[in-house]
């Protein structure tokens, strides 16, 4: 929703795209450094009391926003919310693995597809339904109908969710493992969000904070991440190394795209979000078409095909460019969105260590929102004078040459082909190192 709400941010406070972006950057950089570290603490305490706790964040980040008299208290709610919702995704993968183990069923490809077909509802209806509430209210209403949605969370995982128990480490969760990773991730992504000599700082804390991370993680009896195993699984690495890739020119269409299309292009907030409902209309009908076959190789071939030629066409928009194009761009560009994601994530599920899970999942979005990271990061560099044509044009050579690296990625992978035959075939185990 925040994506078609930037421009009138920007108007009401005053201020250019390059501050508005930290509503983006500081979510995402919470995330990123909660995602991995709420996982693990879904894998000792369970998913429920994980969940609960995130959705009550989320409110209460929902809450705040509404409120805001300035940018920086909406930023600081953009955080909450970042850590509210890190819950989330790992808590649905431990309930999938733990359900798999107490039916004896390996293969979740079908749950795994209704998972990721919320994902995709969720993520590419967002600007549409946040354009609308844009139009009847102004853009606080993006962040006040957070608080009956937590609501529904609260009320719904406390009903449904198993309380379940906690794990035998749970006692012996690695806090001071979890700290420095945070505070190592915590440098390196407030550096990417404006990297400047001035700042050569940030990148030196956090190589630091990250070698006493590794070399407590190495000697530590249960560490948060078990960087031996995780070293030794390489296939897993390259999964989280396409997550990343992929979301950078993702997460640069939706922001980027939807700031050129209303200050390029004219459009109103509105406007701008119903140009991308063909998205959203692509992306679940791939998924939904494609979610129960468990091959992953075929569908992030496509999606990086498709992801190439979304990003060259960003080249031939202009301010006149007439409808019809838009909207077919936007549907294009709805095909990677609806491929990629559950690939990766049904990648993830045969690879990772199940004991693991949690943490997994999480890593797997802290990959997803470094991506959108940068990505947030090279759309207030293109755009640092405004949406123009001349930033859309540069940003779209800069996505074209990702969406490249990511199709040479997925090509060269050749572990892919056995994640099919595991996902389809019985146990999921992670490949051996």
């Amino acid at each position: 929703m925040l994506a078609v709400a930037l421009v009138p941010i920007g108007r009401a406070f005053d201020v250019p795209p390059s501050q508005t972006a930290w509503l983006v950057s500081g979510l995402y950089l919470a995330t990123a450094v909660g995602q991995p570290v709420i996982g693990r603490l879904v894998d000792a305490f369970g998913p429920r009391r994980l969940y609960l706790v995130g959705s009550a964040l989320a409110g209460l980040a929902g809450l705040l926003g509404t409120l805001a008299p300035e940018l920086w208290v909406l930023v600081a709610s953009r955080v909450l919310l970042g850590f509210g919702t890190s819950a989330a995704f790992p808590a649905a993968m431990s309930l999938l693995r733990s359900e798999s183990e107490r039916t004896g069923r390996e293969n979740p490809s079908g749950v795994l597809a209704a998972l990721s077909v919320s994902n995709q509802v969720v993520a590419v209806a967002g600007p549409a339904l946040g354009g609308l509430l844009i139009g009847a209210g102004g853009w606080h209403l993006i962040f006040a109908v957070n608080v009956p949605l937590s609501l529904m969370c609260l009320v719904l995982g406390a009903l449904r969710l198993p309380r379940g128990t906690p794990s035998v480490g749970a006692s012996h969760v690695d806090v001071p493992g979890m700290l420095w990773f945070a505070g190592s991730l915590t440098a390196f992504m407030v550096f990417l969000m404006a990297p400047a000599a001035a700042h050569w700082y940030l990148p030196v804390l956090g190589l630091a904070a990250g070698c006493v991370f590794v070399h407590r993680e190495l000697r530590t009896r249960r560490p948060f991440l078990d960087l031996r195993v995780l070293a030794g699984n390489v296939p897993l690495l390259v999964t989280f190394t396409r997550q990343c890739l992929a979301h950078i020119t993702a997460y640069a269409f939706f922001y980027g795209f939807s700031q050129w299309l209303q200050d390029g292009r004219g459009l109103s907030a509105s406007q701008a979000g119903l140009l991308l409902l063909p998205l959203s209309a692509t992306a679940i009908g791939v998924t939904a078409l494609t979610g129960r076959r468990g091959r992953v190789r075929g569908k992030l071939v496509v999606g990086a095909l498709f992801q190439c030629l979304g990003c060259a066409a960003l080249l031939l928009l202009r301010a006149d460019t007439p409808p019809w194009l838009l909207i077919a761009l936007s549907a294009v560009v709805g095909i990677p969105h609806g491929l990629i994601g559950l690939a990766n994530q049904n990648a993830l599920y045969a690879q990772a260590d199940p004991a693991r899970m949690g943490a997994s999942a999480g890593l797997l979005r802290t990959f997803m929102y470094i991506g959108a990271l940068l990505a947030a990061a090279a759309t207030a560099v293109f755009f640092h004078d405004g949406a123009t044509d001349a930033g859309l044009h540069a940003m779209a050579w800069m996505l074209t040459g990702v969406a490249a690296s990511f199709l040479v990625l997925c090509l060269a992978d050749r572990s892919l082909g056995r994640v099919a035959h595991r996902g389809e075939g019985g146990a999921a185990q992670p490949p051996t190192p």
